[in-house]
């Protein structure tokens, strides 16, 4: 019997040069003061983008303050400095800017401005306080630069816990943002890696919610597209970062593919590259998934053969070849042309030896992830598919 639940409050504006309608829209959070976070590079100060975005916020009579401290794969600490700098200077409303991470920090960061203590406190999983927020988080605006992590989208934030080997999603309906503004323009300078390793995250939210068991006819849908556009769109985007038609397709895969995270969820993909990312921080999420994807979806397509039909033809599959087998080998076609095929596990100082350690690290802090894989998932498989992506 078909039964599921849909909820998603954010309000989103998408297309090339929505950015200019943070000076008009009537859906910017209500305050005089905001406090917009993003990351430590310094790309948002040297691309103008920051500076745009303050100017915006000027003409409607906000001020605005930058916490400019986070950094890939985020840790607690700097959601409990960006909480405590939006406390103390009054903000009445966050953004989020840049990748994933900011956008994750903002949206924690601003439920923590509201109530006391430590981020890890909240944490529900691993040796998190599993306290629940007993006030409502500020608002947030939502601004990705990259085209990959649909956060805009996406209640839940991953998080580590600084100083261990810990990182989990967290968040409940009250996180997701009040508005996301999507404008494909702000990707237009990526540069063709992150290019790449963003366009395949998005295409691994929607393939993991197209085969979440919470999957639903929504995220089918959303999910099936997603995966058609990045095939077909990532190798253009690649071959012109200038390519505003390309670009656009992509950032709307990400935005679909948060959606997906947002309602059906992720899987022990993502249990697993948590795992990974956590003990070598220096690792990209996009990349983690990359070096997992082969095997986990070889041993997924054993478990659940049957979603893997429609998964290879939105891959690009020729129909006559449509199946586990025929999307095995459109992704390996996919990851070879965008310049990721060759990625191996001993550029990030990960080999066969951890995948143990590995594995009891996804079932001791992202054991919902798991449990939401096609088929079930025990120790035994993580270890089998962890020593076959690290070989």
């Amino acid at each position: 019997m078909l039964q599921f639940q849909y909820f998603l409050p954010t309000r989103l504006l998408f297309g090339p040069g929505v950015l200019d309608l943070l000076a008009e829209t009537p859906f910017l959070p209500k305050g005089s003061k905001a406090l917009i976070v993003m990351s430590s590079g310094g790309s948002m100060v040297r691309s103008g983008v920051l500076g745009r975005i303050q100017g915006l916020l000027s003409a409607r009579g906000v001020g605005s303050m930058v916490y400019d401290r986070v950094r890939p794969n985020p840790e607690s600490e700097q959601v409990d400095e960006a909480a405590a700098v939006a406390r103390d200077s009054g903000a009445d409303f966050l953004v989020g800017l840049g990748g994933g991470s900011p956008l994750d920090v903002a949206r924690t960061a601003a439920s923590m401005a509201r109530n006391p203590g430590r981020f890890w406190d909240y944490v529900q999983g691993g040796s998190g306080g599993k306290k629940t927020p007993e006030n409502p988080p500020l608002p947030t605006v939502a601004i990705p630069t990259t085209a990959g992590t649909g956060s805009e989208m996406n209640c839940r934030a991953v998080i580590s816990k600084t100083g261990s080997s810990e990182k989990l999603a967290w968040g409940s309906e009250a996180d997701f943002a009040a508005l996301a503004v999507v404008d494909p323009d702000l990707t237009l300078t990526l540069p063709p890696r992150q290019t790449a390793l963003t366009g395949l995250d998005a295409m691994f939210h929607a393939m993991e919610g197209f085969l979440s068991t919470r999957r639903q006819p929504i995220t089918d849908l959303m999910a099936l597209e997603a995966v058609h556009l990045v095939a077909n769109h990532l190798p253009k985007a690649l071959a012109d970062g200038s390519d505003r038609a390309a670009r656009t397709v992509l950032a709307w895969a990400a935005t679909s593919g948060g959606i997906c995270l947002s309602q059906a969820g992720a899987t022990a993909q993502h249990a697993l590259e948590h795992a990974l990312s956590a003990l070598r921080p220096d690792l990209p999420h996009a990349a983690g998934l990359v070096l997992l994807c082969r095997a986990f979806f070889r041993r997924l397509a054993e478990k659940a053969p049957d979603r893997f039909l429609e998964l290879s033809l939105a891959l690009g599959c020729p129909e006559l070849e449509a199946g586990p087998e025929g999307f095995h080998r459109a992704l390996d076609r996919l990851l070879a042309e965008v310049g990721l095929g060759e990625l191996k596990a001993r550029d990030f100082g990960l080999d066969p030896s951890m995948a143990g350690l590995l594995a009891d690290n996804a079932l001791a802090t992202n054991e919902r992830l798991i449990g939401l894989t096609p088929g079930g998932m025990d120790r035994a498989d993580l270890v089998q598919i962890l020593e076959e992506a690290l070989a």
